[in-house]
């Protein structure tokens, strides 16, 4: 497997939104309806986008849920690569029966 280094979707959307369209994150959770503590904890890098909150960033920002699942999926795997690499290493290959 190839290793990468991926990047948390709350950093996308607080360097590439909130920050480039001024918007606060109180703002942003009111458009989206959702707690702004959700907002605050995404773009802190401590929560998740979850498949609610990509769908409503989707319809708010113009762009599609699987964007921000896919950077939140990738963001994940390279996490858990990063922290059970000894462990998958001890995982042999399979290989095909003749």
């Amino acid at each position: 497997m190839k290793n990468y280094i991926a990047i948390h979707p709350g950093e996308i959307l607080r360097e590439e939104y909130l920050k480039e369209y001024a918007l606060s994150a109180y703002a942003l959770a009111k458009a989206l309806n959702v707690p702004r503590t959700r907002i605050e904890r995404i773009v802190a890098e401590n929560s998740p986008i979850t498949p609610d909150t990509a769908l409503r960033l989707a319809y708010f920002l113009d762009t599609t849920a699987e964007f921000w699942l896919n950077m939140q999926a990738a963001y994940d795997v390279n996490v858990l690569q990063t922290e059970k690499a000894d462990e998958f290493a001890k995982i042999d290959k399979f290989k095909q029966m003749a």
